[in-house]
């Protein structure tokens, strides 16, 4: 059963939800970029695969194994189906947990084709024994399986048709070096600038039929977290706003402010999630440093929680440090939520602004 990460159904959310997938009707799977000209942002990834998709069509060959690592929500689903189509191959997915048996990934590995695409996300939480099965089908292109038990039991190898393995992972760390070493193509996805992800905001907007201004479009990737899926989902929330409260066909800055301001969604991306630990750092415990149990337990929330659903982009954005002694609450922390320790603006207009 594939985990849910505690938190995952909040606007900013990083992790995929039902709300991403829902409106097939009016065409957001359609979002998706299909080809590498399409694709917005990451542009040294995108110079390399096309350097290496290329060299393997004029080769007649499959692609060498990738490996897309980085942050939830950056594309590395969509890079794999863009691998596929530039390939002209077929794709065939899968999540990382749900193989549980060597049956399940012999089933899969035999189905192949030639230069077909297998995209396992969450590659790092496949089982330690399947990860064994990857070993030679990912570099000799053969499957070895035990026949029996016991004396009696024999090996079975099976050829497989030379194919691209795409892995994505989160948590690059928590790959065995056998199985990363087998990736020939490791790329690292990073978070958007505002520009790029204003390019994602408003070619989204195209694509579901939204008239967006400009300076309407900069504000919600402002607040969309350097994530592309966070980007596409405030749009489409403040596509709603602006249907039914606003009565507008258009977006404008002021619409996009009040819907965000609605969905509390401030100025830098925080969600009251977000603010809820700031201030329970700063005024429970006067900005740390403080151990990670104690601020746990303080906000009833579990450590593994704030380690990876608050803590990420808090840290990414200099609102905390992680320090020997515990958490510390940073001088951006304080002027953002206009606590004393800093001079700041009053703190409804310094969080919405």
């Amino acid at each position: 059963m594939v985990r849910k990460e505690e938190g995952s159904d909040r606007l900013v959310s990083r992790e995929g939800n039902p709300d991403d997938q829902v409106g097939e009707l009016e065409g957001e799977k359609s979002l998706r970029p299909a080809v590498l000209r399409e694709y917005v942002g990451q542009t040294k990834i995108k110079e390399n695969l096309r350097l290496f998709i290329e060299a393997a069509r004029l080769r007649g060959d499959a692609l060498d194994h990738v490996l897309l690592a980085g942050p939830p929500g950056l594309g590395k689903t969509t890079l794999a189906h863009i691998i596929a189509q530039e390939m002209t191959s077929q794709l065939h997915t899968v999540s990382g947990p749900n193989v549980e048996k060597k049956g399940d990934l012999a089933a899969i590995l035999t189905n192949l084709q030639p230069r077909d695409v297998l995209f396992i996300d969450e590659v790092h939480r496949l089982p330690k024994a399947i990860e064994e099965v990857l070993y030679s089908a990912m570099e000799d292109f053969k499957l070895d399986l035990i026949m029996g038990q016991g004396p009696g039991a024999r090996t079975l190898r099976i050829d497989l048709p030379r194919f691209t393995l795409v892995g994505a992972t989160t948590r690059t760390g928590l790959l065995s070096s056998p199985l990363r070493d087998r990736f020939g193509v490791p790329l690292r996805l990073d978070f958007y600038p505002h520009e790029e992800l204003q390019q994602i905001v408003e070619r989204s907007a195209g694509l579901l039929g939204v008239d967006i201004e400009p300076e309407a479009s900069l504000e919600v990737a402002r607040r969309s977290r350097g994530t592309p899926r966070i980007a596409n989902r405030l749009l489409k929330r403040v596509r709603d706003f602006a249907q039914v409260r606003a009565k507008s066909s258009r977006i404008t800055l002021s619409i996009a402010q009040d819907a965000l301001k609605l969905f509390e969604v401030d100025g830098r991306g925080l969600d009251p999630l977000d603010r809820k630990f700031l201030r329970a750092l700063l005024e429970k415990f006067d900005g740390g440093p403080v151990g990670i149990e104690t601020l746990a337990s303080a906000l009833g929330e579990e450590r593994e929680t704030l380690e990876d659903v608050y803590e990420p982009y808090l840290l990414q954005e200099g609102f905390i440090q992680r320090t020997p002694r515990g958490r510390l609450a940073t001088r951006i922390a304080y002027e953002h939520l206009g606590l004393p320790g800093a001079k700041t603006l009053p703190v409804q207009d310094k969080l919405f602004e």
